[in-house]
């Protein structure tokens, strides 16, 4: 198997290691990146077979291609990928607005699929096949964490993250909140929003993003921002007979009222790696896309604070 990522960035080298992982000498790895970025650890220079600078240096066809460049490049790089592969994994987020027009790729007989891994994790799993959702009223996401800790080693205003003309900005870079919702309830019927700039952090995108949002049989709410001192990431259901809190750092399901809890710790890498072998599933035809271009543009208008 031919696997071409464009970019080399940190989640492109974990889907390396983990596609090494996976295929073993089973599947042969090239990277196109720009060279901007900070060279290749040896662990992932060892795992990459050809590493290339310019498209023209690119074989005519691999098996699967992963867009794994800054958000802002997503779009022209499908469009110039599009006749190398049949099978395309994005990086969430899918593109910069979700208004972008998707004619260019919808008539090529390619599959696409954009990256949501927290549907993998086993809290989120575990909400979804044991959670009767029709007896919740209200839902509460929260996800708040320091940017300047997000990545060890490195400057965080330099980062894609902290600038807007890379596809930076709370609201679309912890769309996971957005995306795991909509797995689990759908799409809502309204949505009201503030997506702003707050802090002292030294960025030019957004740092904190609230949202409300009305369901035919219940209301959510969503808070995302890069400043919390503490990283918090969970969601509280409100329900019929009790409070349920899912905490996906502590990897736990509490139930207020009755006191249950249940423990679902597991490794980052396993529901990235468990992600991933649903991509390979849908290369070999054993299931279809659960998340192609059209349902991850209307995620990101959502998270745009727009339906």
């Amino acid at each position: 198997m031919k696997i071409c990522l464009i970019g080399l960035g940190s989640i492109a080298r974990r889907h390396i290691a983990n596609l090494r992982k996976l295929l073993g000498n089973q599947v042969s790895i090239t990277v196109l990146r720009s060279g901007k970025g900070s060279a290749a650890d040896e662990e992932t220079a060892r795992q990459i077979d050809r590493v290339c600078q310019e498209e023209s240096q690119l074989e005519q066809r691999y098996d699967a291609i992963f867009i794994t460049n800054p958000t802002s490049l997503h779009y022209e790089t499908l469009l110039r990928a599009i006749k190398r592969s049949s099978f395309f994994f994005i990086e969430k987020p899918v593109f910069v607005t979700g208004r972008e027009e998707l004619a260019p790729f919808l008539n090529q007989g390619n599959t696409y699929y954009v990256a949501c891994p927290l549907r993998y994790c086993n809290v989120i799993l575990y909400l979804k096949s044991h959670i009767d959702f029709s007896s919740v009223y209200s839902i509460r996401c929260t996800a708040s964490s320091y940017l300047p800790h997000w990545r060890p080693g490195t400057d965080y205003r330099q980062s894609y993250s902290a600038r807007r003309d890379m596809g930076g900005g709370v609201a679309i870079d912890l769309i996971h909140e957005w995306d795991y919702l909509y797995d689990l309830i759908g799409s809502p019927l309204e949505v009201k929003s503030l997506i702003k700039k707050k802090s002292t952090l030294e960025l030019d995108s957004d740092d904190i993003a609230v949202y409300i949002a009305d369901y035919p049989d219940k209301v959510a709410e969503i808070h995302l921002d890069y400043f919390g001192r503490k990283e918090i990431r969970r969601i509280e259901l409100f329900g019929r007979e009790d409070t349920i809190t899912a905490d996906l750092i502590r990897q736990e399901i509490f139930w207020e009222k009755e006191g249950k809890r249940i423990d679902l710790a597991q490794e980052r890498n396993e529901y990235q790696k468990r992600e991933l072998s649903h991509f390979l599933d849908i290369m070999s035809g054993t299931c279809r896309s659960d998340n192609d271009l059209e349902a991850a543009c209307r995620v990101l208008r959502i998270a745009g604070g727009s339906i």
